[in-house]
Parts: C-alpha cells; sequence; structure tokens
C-alpha cells in the first residue's frame, strides 16, 4: 500500500507538505488495512461455520443446531456493538479499545483452530466480544480523519474504508473457505486468526498517523461510576457462575442452556432499548414522532436481515448437500459462493450511487420509504427463487450453482437498495440525546433478525427446518406482504417522519 502514498501539499488545510492515501489523511491508509485484515478474518471464519458445524469431520451438528448456531452468533456480534461503543465513550477511548478488540478477535480464531468442542465456543464468544467492539469504533475513527462533517473529502473517505471492507470479505472465503474444506478445517481458522494479527500489527505500527482525538475517552465514568459498574458486572457475572454451575453440577447443560438465552436476549434488548427512548420525557413532540416512524424502518429491517442472513446458513448447507458446485466441469469449495455478495457490492454500489443522483437531478429519486419497501420485495423475491433450486433438489437431481449466485445478485441488490438507506435515515431521524447511540440501534434489526432465525431452527423451540419449500415461501411471501405494507402507509410514516425525507 505504500506506493499508494502520495505527495500533497497543496490540499487546503494540510499543514505543508505531507504523505497522504488516495488524497486523504495518512491514517486513512491504518484504518482500511486494518479493516480489511479484520473483514478477512470474520467472513473466512463465517464462510466456514455452518460448513464445519455440520461436518463429520466437524461438530457433525444437524443443519437446524449448525443453523441456530450461526444466527445466534450473527445477532451477538451486533447486539454487542452497543456495549462495544459504550466502552470506548466511557472506558478506553477508540482506539485502545480497537487495539484491545483485534487482540481479543485473534485470540478468538486461535481458540476455534484448536480441535476441541470446548474450545470452539469460547473461540466463538471471543470473535463475538471482539468484532462488538471494533465494529462499534473504528468506522468512528474514520470520521475523526476530517475536519468536521463539511470537509469535502469526508464521504469519499468512507468510500474508500467501505472498499476495504468488501475487499477483505470477498478474498476471506476463497483463501481460508478452501484451506479450511479442502485441507483442514482447524488450518483455515488459524488463516483466520492470521489476518487479524496482521491487521492489529498494522493498526498498532500505523497508530501515529490517527487523529489524536481518537485516543481521548469522551466521557469517561467517575470514580464512583468506575465502581458502580464494577460491582453491577461482578454481580451478573457471579449470577452467571452460580447459575450454569448449578445446572452443569446436575447434569441437566446442553448446549441450548446458552443459545437459548442469548437468542432471547437478542429479542429482548432491542425491544427494550427503543422503549426505553420512545419514552424518554426529554424528547419533544417532533422527536418522538421521528423515533416512532423509526419502528416502521426498524421492524422492515429485522425482516430482511432474517432472511438474508441465511445467505451464510441456510443457502450455503443446501450447497453443500444438493448443489451441483462446479464451473465449466470444476468443482469449487462450497464457501466460495460467500465471495459473491461482496464482489457485487463493489460493482453495483457505484452503480445505485450513480442512479440515486440521477433519479434526483430529475426529481424522480424514490423516498426513503419506497427504497425499503422494494428492499424487503426483493428479498422475498430472492426467496422466491430459492424455491426453483429446491424443486430441483427434491426431484433427485443437483441445482446448478447459477441458481444460487442469482439468489446472492438478487439478495445484494435488495441490500443495496435498503441498507445504506438504513444507515442515513438514522442518523437523520435520531434525537439529539441519543445521536450516537441511533446507530447501535440501526444494528439491533440484525440482531433481532437473526434470533428469530435461531428460535425458528432450533430443534429444541422450533426445529423448523428453514430450507423446506413451504418455509422457504411463507418467509418471501412475509418479506413481500411486508414490503407492500411499508408502502401503503407510506404517507403515515412519511407524516410522522416530520422535516426528514
Amino acid at each position: 500500500m505504500a506506493s499508494s502514498l502520495t505527495k500533497d501539499s497543496a490540499r487546503p488545510g494540510t499543514p505543508g507538505p505531507e504523505k497522504t492515501f488516495f488524497g486523504h489523511p495518512r491514517g486513512l491508509a491504518t484504518l482500511f488495512m486494518t479493516e480489511m485484515w479484520e473483514r478477512f478474518s470474520y467472513y473466512g471464519m463465517r464462510a466456514l461455520l455452518p460448513l464445519y458445524l455440520v461436518a463429520p469431520g466437524g461438530l457433525h451438528l444437524s443443519a437446524g443446531a449448525a443453523t441456530a448456531i450461526y444466527a445466534v452468533y450473527l445477532s451477538l456480534v451486533y447486539l454487542l456493538t452497543l456495549p462495544g461503543g459504550w466502552f470506548a465513550d466511557r472506558v478506553l477511548g477508540p482506539r485502545k479499545t480497537v487495539a484491545v478488540a483485534g487482540l481479543v478477535i485473534m485470540l478468538g480464531h486461535l481458540c476455534l483452530a484448536l480441535p476441541a468442542a470446548a474450545s470452539f465456543y469460547v473461540g466463538l464468544g471471543l470473535v463475538a466480544i471482539g468484532s462488538g467492539l471494533l465494529k462499534a469504533n473504528i468506522s468512528t475513527m474514520v470520521g475523526h480523519l476530517y475536519d468536521g462533517p463539511e470537509d469535502p473529502r469526508r464521504d469519499g473517505g468512507f468510500t474508500v474504508f467501505y472498499i476495504g471492507i468488501n475487499l477483505g470479505a470477498f478474498v476471506a472465503p476463497l483463501v481460508i473457505g478452501t484451506v479450511g474444506e479442502n485441507v483442514n478445517w482447524h488450518l483455515g481458522f488459524a488463516l483466520a486468526a492470521l489476518g487479524m494479527a496482521l491487521g492489529l500489527v498494522q493498526f498498532l505500527l500505523g497508530g501515529r498517523h490517527l487523529n489524536p482525538k481518537s485516543s481521548e475517552v469522551p466521557t469517561p465514568l467517575s470514580p464512583a461510576e468506575k465502581a458502580a459498574t464494577l460491582r453491577k458486572g461482578l454481580i451478573w457475572l457471579a449470577v452467571a457462575v452460580v447459575f450454569y454451575a448449578l445446572v452443569g453440577g446436575t447434569g441437566h447443560f446442553t448446549l441450548n442452556w446458552a443459545l437459548i438465552p442469548l437468542t432471547l436476549l437478542g429479542l429482548i434488548v432491542p425491544i427494550l432499548v427503543i422503549t426505553r427512548i420512545l419514552r424518554d420525557k426529554d424528547l419533544d413532540a417532533g422527536e418522538r414522532s421521528k423515533v416512532s416512524a423509526y419502528i416502521w424502518f426498524f421492524v422492515a429491517a429485522a425482516v430482511f436481515w432474517m432472511i438474508y442472513d441465511q445467505g451464510g446458513s441456510t443457502l450455503s448447507l443446501f450447497a453443500s448437500e444438493k448443489a451441483d458446485n462446479t464451473v465449466f466441469g470444476w468443482e469449487f469449495p462450497v464457501s466460495w459462493y460467500q465471495s459473491v455478495n461482496p464482489v457485487l457490492i463493489m460493482a453495483l454500489a457505484p452503480v445505485f450511487a450513480w442512479l440515486w443522483l440521477w433519479l434526483n437531478r430529475r426529481g424522480k429519486e424514490p423516498s426513503t420509504i419506497v427504497k425499503f419497501a422494494s428492499g424487503l420485495m426483493l428479498v422475498g423475491a430472492s426467496f422466491f427463487l430459492f424455491l426453483a433450486p429446491l424443486s430441483i433438489a427434491e426431484g433427485g437431481h443437483k441445482a446448478a450453482a447459477m441458481w444460487l449466485v442469482a439468489i446472492y445478485f438478487v439478495q445484494t441488490v435488495g441490500e443495496l437498495t435498503l441498507s445504506p438507506v438504513g444507515l442515513s435515515v438514522t442518523t437523520k431521524m435520531a434525537p439529539a440525546k441519543y445521536a450516537s447511540q441511533m446507530m447501535g440501534v440501526w444494528f439491533l434489526a440484525v440482531t433481532a433478525g437473526d434470533s428469530v432465525t435461531a428460535l425458528l431452527s432450533n430443534p429444541a423451540v422450533g426445529g423448523i427446518n428453514l430450507d423446506r419449500a413451504g418455509f422457504v415461501a411463507l418467509e418471501a411471501a412475509l418479506a413481500v406482504v411486508a414490503g407492500f405494507a411499508v408502502y401503503m402507509f407510506r404517507k403515515k410514516v412519511k407524516g410522522l417522519m416530520g422535516d426528514v425525507r
């Protein structure tokens, strides 16, 4: 990446000649590389996870149990962004928090690389904790590199950073997936640890190029608050230890004693957080109205992510058993399907950015509500499309790989219609008091959606085979109906949104 650093002394506001990264502050190179390697480790492990859980050489679980574990893991990653942001704001600051996060993620992947079920689940927990800490703070540090929201380079900087995310996500399944599936599962997980180690080294060596603001603790805990927080934390930890010691000591412990409470947490926390914001007496009528409107977007997003995230579990497990994973007679690893979405994102995101601007100039750009409705209908359409390969497989044949690629394509178009718009509308509709926390609320939509998947697929709760035609059609219909409902009530939602468009 050194070749991409160029001299730039003419840019306004630049204090003398200094190296830049594609015209951006040099610290962006550090954060770009850190995020790229972290995403490499995250998406590589994620591509292997459901396959390893069901493999005879892995944990050899049922498809339902594997889907439940996968969904709980994803829900935890996004749930933990809330305490991850709080920890940086009140205790360590973003820079130190990201360094700690990188170390925790690396240790988690190393635990996954050990051939023992107990260390595997510990590793999953560590990766989820580390990802929550990092995800909440590294984007904040990108923002710190610029002179406030009005800096003309700011949007471009986040675009470059976004490329790093998808570059890591694209390469990871091709490398980690191939090694994990064809050589050794645990060696694949070890490669994920190596990726995070490279990202952590990059971050520590390039930290001097970051804005000093990233090292600050914005609202540090007072000594009294520290003592109270520590006391509460130790009490809850003691309760958990005693409870699970009793369950384990009496011989009743199974994996579901951990999975089901975490799943319920993923459903309860979003409800509690939104309710608390909505009932805050400090909000004026306009802010409360916007939060009420936001609930529509939140529920719509939860339905979207419930279906979308099955691309890494339900679709992946279907591909491993019932798809013809070949191109021109050459067989490729199942995990490679997980590279389809990031490469499509990199190809189509600029097209969508141009399209919205082109339509806007002509006064024809769809409203936020219409974009959301379209995203829901598209993700529903992707599962209606899934019915075709399911039908082929039920007839005793292997479904062609292009069926799955087509499903991922439709889902990606839906993602580009809904996800960036969701991030934007979250920042616009957030009450001033909750300006930072509302981004965590947006991530909780993913938590809620994945928690529903976990409950439905868990053999001890729903026990539903999510790759059965009847249920796939039901999910598809739910998304389309939800999209239609959002569209039909667009005037009501628009009224609640006030001046936000």
